[in-house]
């Protein structure tokens, strides 16, 4: 299906304090007229962006098959081992999804108002009690007879995805995390689901139903956004290089802005850092979430960069602001190598630094705090930086 985009004409990244909606413009949108960039350069950062999009989820999607198939033979030959080598393939893949996050908050085919996947792809956080119901559990979300469901199919799992809550997550990433880990009960480590879930244990059929089929539908939703953005095909990727090049690089910008403040260290960083909550932090069944944040932040700089998975590579959106304020692009590289650099530097497992007795002056989360404020901060950069090609982005 041929995804339409509404032009965005100013993009407004999210505050933690409150909204400006006068109209009036904001502190820092300069008044000075924009430094003229060539078109062809401009148009060039447009394809190299699509053909980064599409190399990015197609170097997703081939890992998540690897997945795929080491949960198969997990299933067919339940042992330590197997769940083993399917655990770390669940790494693997994470680790090729985490910056392809930064193609998403302008309406594109992850995240189309009507036809996006991104809710059942990667959401969270997820009620562990929501997906005991799958594996059999009568007490547990809100089915509260799994018996009426005796096959577990891909429909039911979309159908059941956030229905009756956004905690009520069935289908992604993350259910298949807790499907391979369990809850993580371990304050040094990950969760340690026992390979007798499998096997001996009550609901073992049903259990393996679920882990299949539910990365089965992972697999598909990677292969739609594979396709959306595949060249040469009547599909999103046509529609974004046709229109005009500054609308195109505003929803760019927009991605690495809405990614960089709102998102990574508001949603993913912030709230699990102040309410101190591991049930906030992003795969807390597997301890992954540094990996997770590290990802999303590299993937804020492959966009800067246009340096992308698969060998991709060409005139990023740095290029286009040095072109116009060289001394500012220096500024954005320098604080976006930081803030990946910081967070790098998070200890792990995240969920660690979360404790209730944990002082603020611990280094955890002295490392936590100083990887939200330098993302924060790029974010005001990064604003700087569309302004200057007169893309405008206004902060509340």
């Amino acid at each position: 299906m041929l995804l339409l985009v509404v032009p965005i004409l100013c993009l407004t990244v999210a505050s933690c304090n409150s909204d400006n909606n006068t109209g009036e413009p904001a502190d820092n949108e300069s008044e000075s007229e924009p430094v003229a960039v060539d078109d062809a350069l401009l148009n060039e950062a447009v394809q190299t962006y699509a053909a980064g999009v599409h190399s990015a989820y197609d170097t997703s999607l081939m890992s998540a098959h690897a997945m795929d198939a080491a949960i198969d033979a997990f299933l067919e030959s339940p042992s330590q081992a197997t769940l083993d080598s399917a655990r770390h393939t669940w790494l693997v893949a994470r680790e090729d999804y985490g910056p392809t996050e930064v193609f998403r908050f302008y309406g594109g085919p992850i995240d189309h108002e009507e036809t996006g996947t991104e809710g059942m792809i990667n959401a969270w956080p997820l009620d562990e009690a929501y997906i005991d119901y799958v594996e059999g559990s009568p007490n547990a979300g809100i089915i509260n007879n799994p018996e009426d469901y005796p096959q577990i199919t891909a429909g039911l799992l979309l159908q059941l995805n956030e229905q009756g809550g956004e905690a009520n997550i069935s289908t992604g990433w993350h259910a298949i995390e807790f499907l391979l880990w369990g809850q993580d009960l371990n304050q040094n480590g990950p969760g340690n689901r026992p390979v007798t879930d499998y096997t001996t244990a009550a609901n073992s059929d049903r259990r393996s139903q679920y882990l299949e089929v539910v990365t089965d539908q992972l697999i598909i939703h990677l292969e739609e956004l594979v396709n959306a953005w595949a060249p040469d095909k009547d599909n999103y990727r046509k529609t974004f290089e046709s229109m005009g090049a500054r609308e195109a690089l505003q929803l760019a910008f927009t991605g690495i802005g809405e990614m960089s403040r709102g998102e990574l260290a508001g949603e993913r960083m912030n709230v699990a850092y102040t309410e101190r909550s591991q049930e906030d932090e992003h795969s807390c069944f597997s301890d992954n979430t540094t990996a997770d944040i590290v990802g999303n932040a590299r993937g804020i700089e492959m966009v800067l960069l246009g340096s992308y998975p698969g060998g991709v590579s060409g005139v990023g959106l740095l290029d286009l602001v040095r072109v116009a304020d060289s001394s500012l692009a220096d500024q954005l590289r320098s604080e976006v190598a930081i803030s990946v650099s910081l967070a790098r530097a998070i200890p792990e497992p995240f969920d660690q630094h979360l404790q209730d007795d944990v002082s603020d002056q611990d280094p955890g989360r002295k490392a936590i705090l100083a990887t939200i404020e330098a993302l924060e901060n790029q974010t005001d950069t990064i604003v700087d930086a569309a302004d200057v090609l007169g893309i405008m982005l206004n902060v509340s």
